[in-house]
């Protein structure tokens, strides 16, 4: 047998037993960029390893703006199919997860499950003027001409795409399958595989048949950083992390040498801020929040009866609720949250780091501080402006400049060594 047959068979075999394979992600939550990067380099991989196709299992009630059309045009550059299943039963593909489903090659969800409610929120808006009623209207022509178009490539109903932008209209997995607004309805994984197998797709690569009936499942995990990353992105987790921070830093300031609050202040304040870039952020909440520990601070330093201690709550509620510009109820700090921390903190800063500072300009107990002002009682009289002293039980050697008689009550005015310098009380000392 030549070499030429040889590497014939081995080609052949490895043709032949070749194992076709799905990737598998799971986007649970808030569109985000660590969503964004996840689904990106999860297409990335498919297209290198030559996966059959990306499945998307999808649930979120919607995201960031950025990262939804970021996700779009990877999903619809993509060379290899993307599936995107609206799953587990009780799943929601809300605001961005609709954008993100139509753009799909094929369209999935399960029984329970439901889509839409794509409106565009106030990111940053403000309050409702004419200019930021504008900008509404700009945002959301813009987002209802996305919308369609993406259907349009798809296949997919039009006018139901506008409707989820303008209406806010959802619609249960059956009334999706009625309406094309999605391809099919699978109970499960397995039943997906199954009904998708045979499938012309057409993608940026070509035209493709998928073959899924009896692939091999790869779930592809986000790696470490990127969970650490989506969870500090929630807004909840980036409040606490910010306000943590602070916390650590001012006690830092106040005591200084303690090392530990600091380090660990300024690890929480790095990955705040990371965190706070990613979502809406309103900078007037965060300076409201700063004034109100200054307010706290003033209070430890100013008798003000409370009146410090009453603004600085407030200003910190009020910051607290104006940290994000954003109407969507996901990316909110929760009232339980906010009254948690307000309280907290104003019982940190006022009772906890009080007694702190409190205690650092308390008078000496021992020690040299302590002896200065100090009175004593001559114990003789004293010789060549020598003599003992007693205080507290203690006998002390003294010096002064003064006549001293036995029994008369001296005042310490310095401390040299073990011997005190000592003046009359009564000499107006």
């Amino acid at each position: 047998m030549n070499r030429k047959t040889i590497l014939f068979l081995l080609i052949f075999t490895s043709l032949l037993f070749s194992q076709e394979f799905v990737n598998i992600i799971t986007v649970d939550g808030v569109i985000n960029p660590v969503a964004t990067e996840y689904i990106r380099r999860s297409i990335e991989k498919s297209e290198q390893e030559g996966a059959e196709c990306l499945i998307i299992l999808l649930d979120t009630p919607g995201g960031l703006m950025a990262s939804m059309r970021e996700i779009t045009q990877f999903i619809l550059t993509a060379e290899i199919p993307v599936v995107v299943y609206v799953y587990p039963p009780g799943a929601h593909a809300g605001s961005a997860g609709v954008f993100i489903t139509l753009s799909a090659h094929i369209a999935a969800m399960a029984p329970g499950t439901n889509i839409g409610a794509a409106s565009v929120v106030s990111m940053g808006m403000g309050q409702a003027d004419s200019a930021n009623t504008t900008m509404m209207r700009k945002a959301t022509n813009d987002a209802v001409a996305f919308i369609k178009s993406i259907a349009e490539q798809r296949g997919r109903n039009v006018d139901w795409a506008e409707k989820a932008v303008t209406e806010a209209a959802a619609i249960s997995a059956t009334e999706a399958l009625k309406l094309n607004v999605i391809d099919l309805i699978a109970t499960d994984l397995d039943t997906l595989l199954i009904m998708i197998d045979g499938k012309e797709v057409e993608t940026t690569g070509g035209k493709k048949v998928l073959h899924t009936r009896q692939t091999e499942r790869r779930y592809l995990e986000m790696s470490f950083q990127d969970k650490v990353l989506n969870v500090i992105s929630d807004p909840t987790i980036a409040y606490i992390l910010f306000i943590i921070g602070l916390y650590g830093l001012f006690f830092e300031l106040y005591i200084p040498g303690a090392i530990f609050p600091g380090v660990i202040g300024a690890i929480c304040l790095i990955l705040a801020f990371y965190a706070l870039h990613t979502l809406p952020v309103n900078y007037a909440g965060i300076l409201l929040i700063l004034l109100a520990i200054i307010l706290f601070l003033l209070e430890i330093k100013i008798t003000s009866y409370g009146i410090l201690t009453i603004g600085g709550v407030i200003s910190f509620v009020l910051g607290s609720i104006m940290l994000y510009n954003s109407d969507a109820p996901f990316l909110k700090v929760s009232w339980e949250v906010i009254l948690a921390v307000t309280i907290c903190t104003a019982l940190f800063f006022v009772v906890a780091l009080g007694l702190g500072i409190k205690a650092q300009s308390r008078k000496p107990t021992i020690g040299r501080e302590y002896m200065i002002d100090a009175e004593v009682t001559a114990l003789e009289d004293f010789m060549d402006g020598q003599g003992q002293v007693m205080h507290e039980g203690e006998i002390w050697k003294a010096v002064s400049e003064d006549a001293v008689k036995k029994g008369d009550r001296l005042k310490v005015v310095a401390m040299k060594g073990l011997t005190l310098k000592v003046v009359k009380i009564s000499d107006g000392a």
